[in-house]
Order: C-alpha cells, then sequence, then structure tokens
C-alpha cells in the first residue's frame, strides 16, 4: 500500500503554487485529497490567472489518489463550516490531514516600502488572505481531526523563523503560520492531533516562470536572464519539492513528538531522501546560509 492510501486531507489554496504541488504529493502517497481554492474553470479569482482547482484535483488523481475540487472562498465562514460538513458526510466523519496555504498576497506587496507609505488597504487585505483565512479554516477542521484523536494539520509559510522578511505585512503574514502552528500544537496535544509550519525554499511556482519569463522546460535560463535574484534561482525548486516532503511527514508515527516545529522542504528532503521531479535535490538552506539570507 502507498504511505497515505485511507487517508483523507484537505489542502486549502490548491489552485497553484506549493498548495498544487502538496495536493499532487499527497494524492502520490494515495490519498483522497479535497482541492479548495477560488478559481475555477470559467470563474478565475481577482488574480485572473489560469489554473483551477479542477487542474489541481485532476493531477492528484493522475499521481495516483483521489482529487475532488470544491470552489470555496476561505475568508468566508460560511463557505468552509460547508465545506467541512460536506467532507464529514462524504468521508464518514474522517479527516486526517488539513494543510492550510491560503494566501493570495501575489500583487498586494509593496517591497522596499516603509510600513507607514505601504498601502494599508493591501497590508490588511493580506492579513484577511492569509491569516484570517487560516484561522477560520482551522477553525472548523480541526473538530474532526479531535474527534478521532488523531490527525496532522500543517501550515505553509515563508520561512522558517521570525525574521524580518523585506516588508512588514509580508513578514506578519508569514510569521503568523508559524505561531499559529506552535500555538495550536499546544491546544491539541491533549486530543492526539498535530500541528507543525512548513516552508518550501525558493518556489519555481507558475508565478515566478512567468517573473523570469521563461517556463519549466527551459527554466534555467532565468539564471543568467539579468533580472533581479536571477542568479539564486539555480537554487530554485519545484513545488513538487515541498509536495513530496509533506507527504512524508505525514506518514509518520512520531507526528506529536513533532508537533510545534517548524520544517524546511530541504530538511525534509535530508530526512526522507526526497527527489525533485526533475531530478535534482536542492537545498536552499545550506546555500542560504552562504549567502547570508539564513
Amino acid at each position: 500500500m502507498k504511505p497515505l492510501q485511507g487517508k483523507v486531507a484537505i489542502v486549502a489554496g490548491a489552485t497553484r503554487g506549493a498548495g498544487r504541488g502538496i495536493a499532487a504529493g499527497l494524492g502520490e502517497a494515495g490519498a483522497t485529497v479535497y482541492c479548495t481554492g477560488r478559481s475555477i474553470r470559467g470563474q478565475a479569482s481577482d488574480l485572473n490567472r489560469a489554473e483551477t482547482i479542477e487542474e489541481t484535483a485532476e493531477l492528484v488523481t493522475a499521481k495516483g489518489g483521489i482529487g475532488i475540487h470544491v470552489q470555496v472562498d476561505h475568508s468566508v465562514e460560511a463557505e468552509v463550516k460547508a465545506l467541512f460538513e460536506r467532507i464529514d458526510q462524504e468521508q464518514n466523519g474522517r479527516l486526517d490531514i488539513l494543510i492550510n496555504n491560503i494566501w493570495g498576497g501575489e500583487k498586494l506587496t509593496e517591497w522596499n516600502t516603509p510600513f507607514w507609505e505601504h498601502s494599508l488597504s493591501k497590508g490588511l487585505l493580506m492579513q484577511e488572505r492569509a491569516v484570517k483565512t487560516h484561522l477560520i479554516t482551522s477553525h472548523y477542521g480541526a473538530p474532526l481531526l479531535v474527534k478521532r484523536k488523531s490527525g496532522l494539520i500543517i501550515e505553509i509559510t515563508d520561512g522558517i523563523d521570525y525574521r524580518y522578511r523585506g516588508s512588514l505585512f509580508y513578514s506578519l503574514a508569514k510569521i503568523s503560520p508559524i505561531h499559529l502552528a506552535t500555538a495550536m500544537a499546544a491546544d491539541l496535544k491533549p486530543h492526539g492531533v498535530a500541528a507543525v509550519a512548513v516552508t518550501p525554499g525558493f518556489l519555481r511556482s507558475e508565478e515566478m516562470l512567468e517573473h523570469f519569463e521563461v517556463e519549466e522546460a527551459n527554466w534555467m535560463d532565468a539564471v543568467t536572464g539579468g533580472k533581479p535574484d536571477a542568479e539564486h534561482f539555480s537554487q530554485s525548486e519545484t513545488p513538487f519539492f515541498v509536495g513530496r516532503g509533506v507527504a512524508a511527514l505525514a506518514a509518520q508515527k512520531d507526528l506529536i513528538e513533532r508537533s510545534g516545529q517548524v520544517f524546511s522542504s530541504w530538511q525534509l528532503s535530508d530526512e526522507f531522501g526526497i527527489i525533485d521531479v526533475d531530478g535534482r535535490q536542492p537545498h536552499w538552506g545550506n546555500y542560504a546560509k552562504q549567502h547570508g539570507f539564513l
């Protein structure tokens, strides 16, 4: 059997990027994966991108799992409540893994701008999309895990610590999930449920490929393309790298002992021997330390 065969997971924010990669990784390990997000075919979110949750669910199934797409705006409490009621009914009360990956802040951060000059409306919307949504989702998802006295909540973030990330609003949005995992771990431990945070490295997402004006097939061309940070792109990883790491982590028997911790894609790769889909084993941690990022 595959390591997550028979397990039920939800990836909240599975439309693209790390969310899609994680959903695929869970599917590759045999899980049934509910893939949620705002963008469906013929109805894009305000980000106006082409990726959809249907595509992600189809990828999960193609990888060997069972993919189920559900359109959900995780900032709307009623929609989230209905989602978990549906999972409860369809899966006979079973939920094993909850991934909080809702983001939607791609166009909201004003880099190299002091917080008092940053758009306040954009900064607050970022917190609503990246923090409030996680709180709402965990509030309605945790009872299914607690009822079975097992399971795992994973907060997906950017970075492994509390250091400044170049923008107050971005930092707050990405540090908050780390503390959410720590705090949830404390509340959930008596009930046998674990909570952790996980970060990818330099993610070679759909948007990042577009930024560097390359595709996955020729992504290395970006390294010499002359754009800022292009040289660091050589150490990038596909979304499937962190996805495989999350799947390996979720299959472990000692989740309670790991609860409250922060894990990185490169750390999971070191521990579980994760190889990216392109055959590489990138290690952003080592690279970042060499260049003074960590």
